[in-house]
């Protein structure tokens, strides 16, 4: 049987979508492929390296990647965006079996100190990480 394959989908692929690739493989183990992009890819934000390394997750292997590496070129079984912006623009997975919306605050939209900025990091960190265990808990409960 063919492993599933998700992919979050953001704007700029350097925070929220970054965070929820990192933090579904560490939850999910092997149960699933997992991959991020960005409508317009940018830079990954620093920020978003500190807050997985905060909890353990080894980020050094996460990179922005546009969008176009993979559409046409991968089915998924799920494509999950993680922004409105995201979600409007999103392209056309034609062979996508499922297409869920996660709604996330932008923390690289966050102003002040390195530490306000470092507070708004990890809400939305914690956030996504409970979305994606409520998720799975879902997953393996049939629903």
């Amino acid at each position: 049987m063919l492993t599933p394959r998700v992919l979050f989908l953001c704007t700029a692929n350097s925070a929220r979508s970054q965070m929820a690739e990192a933090l579904l493989r560490t939850h999910a183990g092997g149960r699933f492929e997992v991959y991020s992009a960005g409508i317009e890819p940018s830079e990954i934000n620093p920020l978003t390296i500190r807050v997985l390394n905060e909890i353990g997750i080894d980020a050094s292997g996460l990179w922005a990647k546009p969008v176009e590496l993979f559409r046409g070129k991968m089915h998924f079984d799920y494509v999950i965006t993680l922004c409105s912006d995201a979600e409007e623009r999103c392209p056309v997975f034609a062979d996508t079996a499922i297409r869920l919306h996660w709604p996330f605050d932008d923390p690289a939209a966050a102003r002040g100190s390195d530490e306000q900025k470092m507070v708004k990091f990890r809400t939305v960190r914690d956030q996504i990480e409970a979305r994606i265990l409520a998720w799975l808990e879902s997953l393996e409960s049939g629903g």
